[in-house]
């Protein structure tokens, strides 16, 4: 993001109350404005085709519609918008539908100002902001369940870097050796690199050198977008 980007946002709430206080933070940011608003579903859709935002706030129950399906029919439309569900219900279902939608970020709605701010930064860096406790169980525990089906090392095809995410295998745990798999699952615990190797029995290096080929493979950045990018691209089903 250079000085003179700003982050445009569109809120997606059908509390009147809830958008006000929200645009009020984010338009004191000298980084980023408020583009517009939406009530329901279908008009942050509309919305969001019209004003082409960066970052889209999405409230789960509204009025309108379900906010979960508008996420997936918005990002039909601008793909390159980052969706960050906003909400109430720390709930596994909504985290995971949301996850699968294509939203980069879970938050809820009593997340302090300095929160939220962060959040928008970070969505509109492509980063994945999953971290209620909720959601942390729900990744952890989609790739348990991922984990769980046999792998091996021979004849595992790679995601190179720079490759079309379109042309990456149906089952990206074809991309991953059995123990890749693993180490993927002790990230989704939250464990950091001399945790795993403890827990694995391996040595620290080679937990970095698995780490560095799971976020090469999948052409992410830090573990978080790793686990979400998996689940979300049919890691998981």
């Amino acid at each position: 993001m250079t000085e003179s980007t700003t982050i445009r946002v569109l809120l997606v709430d059908d509390q009147h109350l809830v958008r006000h206080g929200l645009r009020f933070i984010i338009n004191a940011q000298q980084d980023m404005k408020v583009v517009g608003e939406a009530g329901s579903g279908p008009e942050a859709v509309r919305l969001a085709a019209e004003l082409v935002p960066h970052v889209v706030f999405m409230d789960v129950q509204m009025e309108g519609g379900n906010g979960l399906e508008a996420t997936q029919a918005l990002l039909e439309v601008l793909p390159e918008c980052k969706v960050v569900i906003l909400t109430t219900f720390d709930q596994e279902d909504y985290v995971y539908q949301g996850i699968r939608a294509g939203a980069v970020g879970y938050l809820l709605k009593d997340a302090a100002p300095e929160e939220l701010i962060d959040t928008v930064r970070a969505a509109y860096r492509g980063e994945a902001i999953y971290r209620t406790a909720v959601a942390a169980k729900v990744i952890a525990l989609a790739v348990r369940s991922a984990a769980s089906s046999p792998q091996t090392e021979e004849s595992v095809p790679t995601l190179h870097s720079g490759q079309n995410t379109d042309e990456q295998p149906e089952s990206l745990t074809d991309a991953f050796t059995g123990r890749e798999l693993e180490v993927l699952q002790q990230m989704a615990y939250g464990l950091r690199n001399e945790e795993i190797a403890r827990k694995l029995y391996i040595g620290e290096s080679t937990v970095k050198t698995h780490v560095h080929r799971i976020l090469q493979k999948l052409q992410v950045e830090d573990r978080t977008q790793a686990v979400v990018f998996a689940i979300r691209n049919g890691y998981v089903k």
